[in-house]
């Protein structure tokens, strides 16, 4: 599925927006060090920067694209409304706080951290994304951690009247974290499938399977985690904060794992290494 992707394709989201194939990831990257290896994913060519509220890291992102030499429009930055400003007034609030702390004038994408606060709360919050993409504050915008039964809610409100597109959902993904209905459930509307913790927070790095495929490719097991998400169809978030395999991380656009390999890593387990809201909210 990912055979002819370079470092520079793109999707094109239902929003009519194009989004990167790949995406540097800043979760748990302390602010203080945020900036220094955002510019230096920049540097050696992401030009998908994902951040959140939650991160605490907006400003440092923003600083370090702004510094890039880039131009902005060659770059993605995207952001999350956190669960403490769920429902219309507080995330109406929150994207003009973010816009201003990050001394952005726009967002290419603003996702819903998670479903919490209840059904109203989420209808609120997705009805004033909905009016911020309008303003033109964000170009898109999208769900994170939703369960099934979260975006059927929020797929009736949108066919109901309420407006806007789902582009983009976003969840911890790798072979250790079958996610495959949602995944099915998103690809089938043509929604894009972001994937953070793709290399599942380090923790299974070291597990034979990639040892072995990695030797076959000579790629490290990072890598092999990197393609394997992009041939499920998924938009990889890898992070790290070491130059060099930064650097790694983006090269995976020169090998595709075979058939075979794809199949001894469908695992069907289920360890998520973070939470996981698509189960654990009503």
């Amino acid at each position: 599925m990912a055979t002819k992707y370079t470092l520079h394709s793109k999707h094109r989201m239902l929003s009519g927006h194009e989004i990167p194939v790949i995406g540097y990831g800043s979760y748990m990257i302390p602010p203080a060090t945020t900036e220094k290896v955002v510019a230096e994913a920049v540097k050696v060519g992401f030009r998908h920067i994902d951040s959140a509220v939650m991160y605490g890291n907006e400003k440092a992102c923003s600083r370090a694209m702004q510094n890039s030499g880039v131009d902005r429009s060659e770059l993605f930055f995207t952001t999350k409304i956190p669960p403490g400003s769920m429902g219309y007034s507080q995330t109406k609030r929150a994207v003009d706080s973010s816009l201003r702390g990050a001394g952005q004038e726009y967002y290419d994408l603003i996702l819903i951290h998670a479903p919490y606060g209840g059904k109203e709360a989420r209808l609120g919050s997705w009805k004033a994304l909905v009016e911020a993409q309008k303003a033109g504050k964000t170009k898109s915008i999208g769900v994170s951690n939703y369960g099934i039964h979260h975006l059927e809610e929020l797929e009736e409100y949108i066919k109901g009247g309420g407006g806007g597109e789902i582009s983009v959902g976003q969840y911890e993904l790798h072979p250790w974290l079958d996610h495959s209905d949602i995944a099915t459930w998103l690809h089938k509307r043509k929604i894009i499938v972001e994937a953070y913790s793709p290399l599942a927070h380090g923790e299974r790095l070291r597990e034979p399977v990639l040892k072995n495929i990695g030797k076959k490719y000579g790629k490290s097991p990072a890598q092999v985690l990197i393609r394997w998400s992009l041939q499920m169809g998924f938009l990889p978030l890898p992070k790290s904060v070491t130059p060099q395999r930064i650097k790694e991380n983006t090269e995976v656009f020169d090998f595709e794992l075979s058939a075979e390999d794809m199949e001894l890593l469908d695992t069907g387990e289920y360890c998520p290494t973070d939470w996981d809201p698509t189960v654990d909210v009503d």
